[in-house]
């Protein structure tokens, strides 16, 4: 048998995937602790170590290497199951399998930013490994035999998977390797050679001569087939010189022995006459078998065989039998056996194949539990926020009746009621009025710092869309890649959206100010020492009897507000505790029906666990009406009884307690206010660090077609495509009896060519063709982190969420692109860098 084609491999180039890959998954993955970072760091690299040392793997053309290149494969399929691939920017380059270039390597090439391109390079190269490695097999073992068998059956397999994955992972126009076209030619290729090897197989193990014939009448066909794909005009031009004329001699070769072991066949069955003209077709098939292939010694034994054979029947038949020898037309075809076919792709390939993402949870999952703990915040925040509404309602109508203070000083006490006085020691342990300054003092700064990350961010994608756009203009329609504008339409609405969240922060910053100076000369009297506060009352217009009836009476009542507001911090704190654990009822439904229905799943468990708690606010909310109503009740008859109300001191302490109640809001504001600008950092810088992946594989891809572009015009047109010579012209040869409709396919000869490829694939392929896809992902950012500002009762931003917002990462953790503000990052809260 003459010799198997073994397909080219695509030629890698290496690029950092470290951290692209690291800023993705510590952005998805931003609440994981220092271990858990510190060993996705070492997973990810791992992974760029395992890519380094498989991408040239492939060109040591052992059967050793193929179990490396197979981990690789399947780190690929689990990676892409526990990261959002789509959002994961690293410009794979990958160069035409086909593509001879000159001597300083291919010409042809194709950069992508996405993981799926890269998985489908990976497949064409172990499937073009596969077949190298069977055609280095020693076919007279059976060992040899059956691993050659295996390979290529395994890699028709994949190119016909890469058939229906390619269009999804390239959106434009491909190299020609991966093209359809060629895709099934590879796949054809496979089979007719695995098909080749059971007919070894087969004559080695002395089967019957029928089934041979059987064998080999389905290698002709299959052969046939391959031939007629290669002349096809997309791909005629791509395969070695060699190609046409092996594959059309092994159709007609196979032909040949179709022929022979039927002869075979008819011998057994005294059958001289039709055994003669087998034999004689047989003869003329071995010939033209060997003048197609350019192999003179192509299946030389074979073709001897026949010739004896042939002169001993036509011998014994003119001596002995007489028979008659029919047409060749008229005799039946021996039928077909085929046994070769492509393989389905393991899962995993690799013998041994070990997750090095174990720490990683799929990313349906993750997506799923976050989205649950999203939606428990949203209630949970939706009860708390009830509960500090209703409580700060009941405060503004204690205040407006000077309660408890007016009660507190029927007791005699000249002095700052008690309830004041526990007011006023609280809000100077808290850092009185100093630290409601240093804090609104410290909202523009955080503010700017937020701004000028954005500012940056927006500045890197002008300037990326005003480069695209001046080569654009520079090169016209030979600028060929997708607008800059139209790929980052996500991300500019993203930061759109981020600017209206910075606007809304500062309408916010205006409501605390303006609030902090209505009440600032309350917040200040009670940030002074105990004395001071006293010199600065009024004197008392009197005394009231404690003992009468209507004191006694607000007394009890103020006992329930104390009470209700109690049990309010309770009803809140079980709600922040009120957490469960979705990830094993969420994996379950993943098992069982492919995906998980987060919403119903979520909604169940959250009634469980909240109702009770939720019926707690309800009641609390509504035996406040009616406690509100009986304190108004009771405060109007203390007034009559007393004619106690009006009076300058009454009035202070009214104002006292309003500025106690603004003190303590303004506080959790203010914290809130820092901690949402903090947050936002986070956000903005894994949102900057986004951009510049992207920026930088824009840019990678900019000096693809830049250099291409500019050598394009000193490039020699190919010489035109040699014709066929004139004894590929027919299978039959001279005197065949092939019958018309039989026969071999004939390659015609090549028409000349200006260039070895289609106009739209000379040179660099366009990456980025007029497709309405785009090979970009589009950004969908993760939702928000769950501590972003849940509880503001201002209009801060934590309450203004777009589903989606990407979640910052670990305090701590900035980013590591130059440049960006990441790399001068100080600590939070309230410590700035240097130089703001």
């Amino acid at each position: 048998m003459s010799k198997f084609l073994g397909v080219p491999l695509k030629k890698p180039s290496e690029v950092d995937v470290v951290k692209p890959l690291n800023n993705l998954i510590q952005s998805t993955y931003n609440g994981a602790t220092e271990e858990e970072k510190a060993k996705y760091a070492e997973a990810v690299n791992e992974f760029s170590k395992q890519r380094n040392t498989a991408i040239w793997k492939f060109f040591e053309k052992y059967e050793a290497s193929l179990e490396i290149v197979y981990a690789y494969y399947d780190q690929i399929c689990a990676l892409e199951t526990k990261i959002s691939a789509s959002e994961l920017q690293i410009p794979f380059k990958w160069k035409d399998a086909f593509d001879k270039g000159s001597i300083f390597g291919g010409k042809i090439s194709l950069t992508h930013t996405s993981l799926l391109y890269e998985k489908v390079c990976v497949l064409f190269n172990i499937a073009a490994l596969q077949s190298s490695i069977a055609a280095s097999q020693q076919l007279d073992t059976d060992e040899g035999l059956k691993l050659a068998i295996k390979l290529l059956q395994q890699s028709a397999g994949i190119f016909q998977y890469l058939k229906g994955a390619t269009p999804a992972a390239v959106p434009s126009e491909p190299t020609p390797d991966i093209s359809q076209d060629t895709l099934v030619v590879l796949q054809a290729l496979m089979v007719a050679q695995a098909q080749e090897v059971f007919i070894l197989k087969a004559i080695k193990d002395n089967m019957k001569d029928l089934i041979i014939a059987k064998l080999c009448c389905q290698g002709e066909e299959l052969y046939a087939d391959v031939l007629r794909a290669m002349q096809k005009e997309s791909v005629r031009s791509l395969w070695d010189k060699e190609w046409i004329p092996t594959i059309a001699g092994k159709q007609a070769g196979f032909h040949a022995l179709t022929q022979l072991y039927q002869s075979y066949v008819c011998r057994a069955g005294k059958k001289i006459g039709e055994e003669i003209a087998r034999l004689r077709n047989a003869v003329d098939l071995f010939k033209a078998a060997q003048s197609r292939g350019g192999n003179e010694t192509y299946l030389d034994d074979y073709f001897s065989k026949a010739k004896r054979n042939l002169a001993e029947s036509v011998k014994d038949n003119e001596f002995i039998y007489n028979e008659m020898i029919p047409e060749l037309s008229s005799l039946a075809s021996p039928g077909k056996a085929q046994l070769a076919k492509p393989l389905p792709i393991a899962a995993p390939l690799a013998a041994n194949f070990k997750d090095i993402f174990t720490s990683l949870v799929p990313v349906e999952l993750h997506r799923a539990l976050t989205a649950s703990d999203m939606r428990r915040n949203e209630i949970v925040n939706v009860e708390i926020i009830k509960l500090r509404e209703s409580t700060q309602t009941l405060n503004a109508v204690l205040a407006s009746l000077n309660l408890p203070a007016a009660v507190e000083t029927a007791d005699g006490n000249s002095g700052l009621p008690p309830s004041l006085q526990d007011k006023a020691n609280e809000v100077r342990q808290k850092g009185g009025i100093d630290n409601i300054q240093t804090l609104l003092k410290d909202l523009p700064e955080l503010l700017d710092r937020n701004r000028e990350i954005l500012d940056e961010t927006e500045r890197l994608l002008d300037e990326e869309r005003d480069s695209d756009n001046q080569l654009r203009a520079q090169f016209k329609e030979r600028w060929t890649r997708i607008g800059s504008d139209k790929l980052t339409e996500m991300f500019r609405t993203n930061a759109k959206k981020y600017r209206e969240v910075i606007n809304n922060a500062i309408e916010a910053d205006k409501v605390v100010r303006q609030k902090f100076e209505t009440n600032q000369k309350g917040i200040q009297l009670l940030s002074l020492p105990p004395d001071q506060i006293q010199q600065s009352l009024p004197s008392s217009s009197g005394s009231v009897d404690p003992n009468c009836s209507s004191v006694q009476r607000l007394k009890k009542l103020m006992e329930d507000v104390e009470t209700i507001k109690a049990e309010r911090e309770a009803v809140e704190s079980e709600l922040k505790a009120a957490t469960f654990d979705m990830k094993d009822e969420f994996l379950l439904a993943l098992q069982k029906d492919g995906a998980i229905d987060e919403p119903a799943l979520s909604l169940a468990r959250i009634g469980q666990v909240l109702n009770p708690l939720q019926q707690q606010v309800r009641e609390s909310v509504e035996r406040q009406k009616s406690l509100v109503s009986e304190i108004q009740s009771a405060h109007a008859a203390f007034v009559s009884e007393t004619g106690n109300c009006g009076s300058s001191r009454d009035t202070l302490y009214q104002e006292l307690a309003t500025a106690y109640d603004s003190y303590v809001e303004l506080s959790g504001n203010l914290q809130e206010g820092t901690k949402f600008y903090n947050d936002l950092t986070q956000l903005l810088v894994v949102f900057q660090n986004k951009i510049s992946d992207f920026v930088f594989a824009r840019k990678t891809e900019k000096e693809e077609l830049l250099k291409d572009l500019t050598t394009e015009s000193s490039r020699q047109a190919c010489p035109a495509t040699p014709a066929l010579p004139s004894h590929y012209a027919s299978t039959s040869g001279s005197g065949s009896d092939i019958p018309a409709g039989s026969a071999p396919n004939v390659p015609p000869a090549t028409p000349a060519m200006t260039a070895p490829y289609p106009a739209q694939m000379q040179g660099m392929p366009v990456p980025y063709g007029a497709q309405p896809n785009v090979p970009y992902p589009t950004y969908v950012p993760p939702p928000m982190p769950q501590s972003f500002n849940p509880y503001a009762t201002l209009p801060y931003p934590g309450n203004y969420q777009y589903p989606g917002f990407p979640q910052g990462p670990p305090p701590g953790h900035y980013g590591t692109y130059p440049g960006s503000y990441a790399t001068q990052q100080g600590g939070y809260p309230n410590q700035k860098p240097p130089g703001w």
